[in-house]
């Protein structure tokens, strides 16, 4: 019985970790995708505090898919938004890193 336990609780521990792991990998391309052409069109702001949070690339299974702008008001008052931008890897290629609030 004691056996038992130990093995299921070696198995639930890597299946965790793997699932964790997995979550967070960073997704390299040789080749950028491409920008879609539509016109973006930016709805009305809904209050002088809020930033508009531009177009972004989300990680979608083995590549990226681009994501629409929105409005977005700051975690804390005076915080900016730094967009997100590729950054290149010398071996693997380039990754998107997401825009985020950061203080000023």
């Amino acid at each position: 019985m004691k056996k038992s336990f130990v093995k299921l609780f070696v198995f639930a521990f890597f299946t965790i970790a793997i699932g964790l792991t997995a979550g967070a990998q960073t997704i390299y391309v040789k080749v950028r995708p491409p920008v879609p052409t539509a016109v973006v069109v930016r709805p009305a702001q809904p209050s002088p505090h809020h930033v508009w949070v531009a177009e972004e690339w989300r990680p979608n299974g083995g590549g990226y898919v681009y994501a629409g702008g929105y409005w977005a008001a700051p975690p804390h008052e005076g915080w900016i938004w730094v967009p997100g931008h590729w950054k290149k890897h010398h071996e693997y290629g380039e990754y998107w890193v997401a825009g985020h609030w950061r203080r000023p």
